[in-house]
């Protein structure tokens, strides 16, 4: 009985892994990521949403701040350029299979249950994409890249904690630390 739970514990965890993202990244692996201290600039190339526009900026500086990056125009060594984009996204509806166990008395056993979901309102949600890039000011040349998503039924302030958290998420690997050792 022991085991089938710990069976079930450790496939509901596997699954839970699954369903988390982790943000993407690239980044120049000959560039020395450990002199870099002073940022400039954070500009993007659309701003068709100035409202997302402007959360993406302040949640960047931010992050970069909180970190321990200075903001410094004069003596800069990197500045930041991002860009997002908004996409529908259909809402899943489909076939969800559950596994579960459980004793009465001295007995046990394990189930298997489906069902279907059928969304209700609207069959899509928006799906926000951020890509943050890092620029050697001295070379203009790209040294890291960062992207991650998310998605947002409404604006307001759900979606301002939404892009607050997903910048973070993305920043949390700049500087790459594999460059760092």
């Amino acid at each position: 009985m022991i085991s089938t739970r710990l069976a079930s514990l450790l496939f509901c965890s596997l699954v839970l892994l699954a369903c988390s993202s982790k943000p993407n990244q690239d980044y120049d692996t000959g560039y020395d990521f450990s002199q870099l201290h002073t940022f400039s600039g954070i500009t993007t190339a659309s701003n068709s949403d100035p409202l997302s526009a402007q959360r993406i900026a302040d949640a960047i500086q931010s992050s970069l701040l909180t970190q321990g990056f200075k903001q410094a125009d004069d003596t800069a060594q990197f500045k930041v350029n991002y860009t997002f984009n908004i996409t529908d996204k259909p809402k899943k509806s489909g076939l969800s299979i559950g596994l579960g166990t459980g004793s009465w008395g001295s007995s046990g056993g394990v189930g298997i249950g489906t069902s279907v979901g059928v969304p209700i309102g609207n069959d899509s949600a928006k799906l926000q994409t951020i890509q943050i890039d890092i620029i050697d000011i001295k070379t203009q040349q790209l040294i890291w890249r960062g992207s991650d998503n998310f998605s947002f039924d409404t604006g307001g302030e759900d979606k301002a904690q939404l892009t607050q958290q997903t910048v973070a998420k993305i920043l949390a690997q700049f500087p790459p630390q594999e460059s760092l050792k």
